[in-house]
């Protein structure tokens, strides 16, 4: 429904987006997600026709709309400050963009009130903008944006203006409310709670680069690259030297001259005395041997903090510093606040970047 082909753009000397191509299926909801100067509202900005690409084309339907006007894309946005009239009441509002699209009065009010229901607005027609909450601001946006009958609906962060609880109450809402529409739907979001909470993939951005798309789980267990695991939850990454292939195994060793072995990669070609950055997520990290887990490092214990659900600490060894993770009522196995603890992980926890 939605497809990107080579999308770059300039600003000056500024490249904004670098060759950026993915496709979107129909009914998808996709994240477009990374920090702020990566590229979204950039990205969002093409799709919807604000702005002619340097290079590339944008494609809604299996129709190439790169040269079209922003209203014959048939795309609906929803801005991160809604963009309402406040001079209009909320039914001039969702209104707006089909009176601009000359649409017959008796169909208009029909439409009108239809897009008002599906965003659990009935009856707010006559309400002043000024009168409504945020989130209320936000369903009329919703409605606006749906009334038209878009091919695709764009949201630029827009929960961004709501406080942390009706946020989330909001997320739920605009989640069944985009499955009840089965609309396709490209969400742009520097948070990845968010991205993870409403997303059937999510195209990560970094530097107007794609650097992964792929499901929630997918970028968390399996990581392209480095700034994946960094910006995707979070991370113990560090560099050991690659000391040989033993018998259905990769051995590297820590600086102190200890070998770590690692189940053999597939697909990776390694070379002896290189160094590689290996990933392993701090809720992986044991303090009790078990069965079978790799024997990590000792450490010491630097810092514990108390975060409600779960308890994290910092170790350092070897002139590594680890994050670990648990349970606040995590049974057994904690450490102490100070001195010494020998750390394991599941071998197959541990990833090469």
């Amino acid at each position: 429904m939605l497809e990107l082909k080579h999308l770059t753009q300039r600003f000056g000397d500024q490249l904004a987006l670098d060759d950026l191509s993915f496709s979107i299926e129909k009914g998808e909801l996709v994240s477009l997600l990374g920090p702020s100067g990566c590229g979204k509202t950039t990205t969002i900005r093409l799709i919807a026709g604000f702005l002619k690409p340097t290079r590339g084309s944008v494609w809604i339907g299996g129709r190439d709309v790169t040269s079209l006007p922003p209203e014959l894309r048939h795309a609906g946005i929803v801005f991160q400050s809604y963009a309402l009239f406040p001079h209009l009441d909320v039914f001039e509002n969702v209104a707006f963009g089909l009176r601009a699209a000359k649409v017959p009065r008796h169909l208009l009010e029909t439409r009108v009130r239809r897009a008002l229901e599906l965003v659990n607005l009935k009856g707010y027609d006559q309400r002043a903008i000024f009168e409504l909450s945020g989130g209320e601001q936000q369903r009329v946006a919703i409605a606006r944006a749906v009334a038209v009958e878009p091919q695709i609906l764009l949201l630029d962060e827009p929960l961004s203006n709501l406080d942390a609880s009706l946020r989330e109450r909001t997320r739920k809402q605009l989640r069944e409310l985009i499955d009840s529409l089965g609309i396709t739907t490209l969400f742009v979001t520097h948070d990845q709670e968010e991205a993870f909470a409403l997303s059937d993939r999510i195209v990560l951005l970094s530097k107007g680069k794609c650097q992964q798309m792929g499901t929630a789980r997918e970028l968390y267990d399996h990581p392209a690259n480095d700034f994946v695991a960094r910006f995707i939850g979070k991370s113990n990454i560090f560099e050991l030297k690659f000391k040989g292939f033993g018998e259905d195994c990769l051995i590297f060793e820590w600086p102190s001259g200890r070998e770590l072995r690692l189940r053999q990669s597939a697909n990776r070609q390694l070379t002896t005395g290189q160094s590689y950055k290996i990933l392993v997520r701090p809720e992986r990290i044991e303090f009790e041997r078990k069965p079978g887990y790799a024997h990590l490092l000792r450490a010491k214990v630097v810092n514990r903090r108390y975060a409600g659900a779960w308890s994290e600490w910092e170790l350092e060894g070897e002139g590594i510093v680890i994050l670990a993770l648990r349970t606040s009522q995590h049974p057994s196995g904690t450490p102490e606040e100070v001195g010494q603890v020998e750390i394991y992980a599941p071998p197959y926890t541990l990833q090469i970047l």
